[in-house]
């Protein structure tokens, strides 16, 4: 026989064992729990699991993993609304094959979304991600889809800002993850890590539509602080004199401000009748979140 046809014949003898095992294997726990359908199966302990596989845990994985799509689509299907045996699927799966990476990303998009486009379990989806990173650190990927769902369905800004944020520090990540970094910081009211985490991406950036993005995220959150700083001293000057001052004259002459205070844009700041700071230009500004005038609808695109 040669060379190549007896490697072909061996290969092919192992394959065909493969499929032999993991055939037994699905007919032993379905037998376990005759009277369930087949999405319904629960799992058994993944060390019974990886000992009954004879050494071929990545096949068992694909068999519940494919258990816990069919389980999701039947439930999703007929709008139960109920995912008990969801999570434990994708623990099981995930146990066998911690590698096996669309288990945790697609695991977690079934899981997060309030139904009926999902469980409604964001807390679980966030568990499994954070179990996909420790087995797979390196992986971008994991902490984008993390950060999504701490952001879409928790609405959790501080935490999706530390997901990207771990995400964008792994080996060829992808730079968008700094700036979503940056924007959920934003949203998160966190000033600070927003402004390092655009200063960052403005040193950064090699495309200079990155650094110019970066660059106005930074103008947003000078005005936001400005806007902020100069309100406070507003009700300052209301406290002491019992009334609303009429132009930043008034707060010099109450030695609660020096001078007339100007936007990024070198232009004088407005103070209006009730007490509030806009920007003089707001549509020479994108990605304002204080300091527009009120009723200011932004072109679509100033916020992109």
């Amino acid at each position: 026989m040669k060379p190549s046809r007896s490697v072909t014949w061996i290969a092919g003898l192992l394959l065909s064992v493969c499929f032999t095992v993991s055939a037994t294997l699905v007919r032993v726990v379905d037998r376990l729990y005759p009277t369930t359908a087949i999405e319904d199966v629960l799992y058994l302990k993944s060390s019974n699991l990886k000992w009954m596989s004879l050494g071929y845990t990545g096949l068992m994985a694909d068999i519940y993993w494919t258990r816990a799509v069919q389980y999701y689509g039947t439930n999703h299907v007929l709008d139960t609304r109920h995912y008990d045996l969801l999570a434990p699927l994708l623990d099981i799966t995930t146990d066998l094959d911690p590698k096996l990476i669309v288990a945790y990303q697609y695991g977690a998009a079934f899981l997060a979304p309030p139904p009926p486009s999902g469980a409604g379990l964001p807390d679980q989806a966030v568990a499994l991600m954070e179990k996909g990173i420790r087995a797979n650190p390196d992986n971008w990927r994991l902490y984008q889809c993390l950060g999504f769902v701490h952001y879409m369905d928790r609405k959790d800004y501080a935490a999706a800002a530390q997901a990207f944020l771990r995400g964008s520090a792994t080996p060829n990540a992808h730079p968008s993850l700094k700036i979503l970094a940056g924007r959920m910081a934003e949203k998160a009211g966190d000033m600070e890590t927003a402004r390092m985490m655009w200063a960052v991406t403005y040193d950064t950036a090699q495309a200079e539509s990155i650094k110019e993005n970066a660059a106005q995220h930074l103008i947003a959150i000078q005005v936001a602080e400005d806007a902020t700083e100069l309100e406070k001293i507003v009700d300052l000057y209301r406290a002491k004199t019992g009334r609303l001052p009429t132009s930043f004259r008034d707060l010099g002459q109450a030695n609660l401000l020096a001078g007339i205070p100007l936007d990024p844009l070198n232009q004088p700041y407005i103070l209006t009748a009730d007490g509030h700071i806009e920007v003089r230009h707001p549509e020479k500004f994108r990605f304002l979140e204080k300091g527009l005038p009120k009723g200011y609808t932004p072109p679509p695109n100033a916020r992109n």
